[in-house]
């Protein structure tokens, strides 16, 4: 069997800044690691490998400093790695990435299950994963936390819901995205990082996976983030001193001057 995992890399989330000209996140500088949901997603393709005697192609959308996640992610144990990258890819929103990592899936050839994390912590959105599937017309199912049993034609798997979960058989080839609970991700191994050394890890641009100028980047992005600002830093507070009853007559007087009450 063959599974593929999408992964992102994402500023780390301890030092996330904004440009305060351009309202938009710096990058340059930052410290990037793998979107820490897609490491479960790894951690469970190379678990399905072992499993079933298959292997495993890790993916990712981004600029060529992105192959340092991709090399992670061979370390950890998967086999393969593409580095899907182009300045034309810049700007791209949900609906574009997802355009854009199908399309190179599609260059992949066969697969079997497509894994992801539920969502990226730099945007919260968790749409690319449904929306790859929805893009290859195969069946999703989203915040898996179990994948009780796999063969080349169907999964049973647990889908984590709020008050407890959906035990759901879907056909393969399929895609999930995957939360925390499902497993606990290993450490690169010395072995690992060794053979990510060595990788070769091709770079596809937009010609190689025969994406569509109007439906990649900025251009194909149907949704545009126009500012990303931080919230303004809130005032102090006041310390109100006396007996009760003179506590409560300034706080009642300070609440009309406010026009609360």
């Amino acid at each position: 069997m063959h599974f593929i995992v999408c992964i992102k890399q994402v500023p780390n989330t301890t030092n996330v800044q904004i440009d305060s000209s351009t309202g938009t996140l710096k990058r340059e500088g930052v410290e990037s690691i793998i979107n820490p949901f897609d490491e479960y997603a790894i951690e469970e393709a190379v678990r399905l490998k072992e499993r079933t005697g298959g292997k495993a192609t890790v993916i990712t959308m981004g600029p060529p400093q992105a192959e340092t996640a991709l090399r992670e992610a061979i370390a950890r144990g998967i086999d393969n790695a593409i580095l899907v990258t182009d300045r034309a890819f810049a700007g791209a929103d949900t609906w574009a990435t997802s355009y854009t990592l199908a399309n190179a899936i599609k260059a992949i050839g066969s697969y079997d299950l497509i894994l992801c994390g539920k969502q990226a912590t730099d945007g919260d959105t968790a749409q690319v994963g449904p929306g790859i599937a929805e893009m290859l017309d195969i069946p999703h199912v989203a915040y898996v936390k179990k994948i009780e049993d796999i063969n080349d034609k169907s999964a049973r798997v647990e889908r984590m819901m709020e008050d407890g979960y959906d035990l759901i058989e879907m056909p393969l080839p399929g895609l999930m995205t995957v939360v925390k609970e499902i497993n606990t991700p290993r450490l690169p191994s010395l072995r690992g990082m060794m053979a990510s050394k060595k990788a070769q890890i091709p770079h596809w641009t937009a010609q190689t996976i025969n994406a569509e100028k109007n439906n990649i980047g900025l251009t194909g992005s149907p949704t545009q983030v126009m500012k990303i600002f931080s919230p303004p830093p809130r005032p102090g507070g006041q310390t109100l001193a006396g007996s009760q009853e003179e506590m409560a007559e300034t706080l009642v007087e300070k609440l009309r001057q406010a026009q609360i009450i």
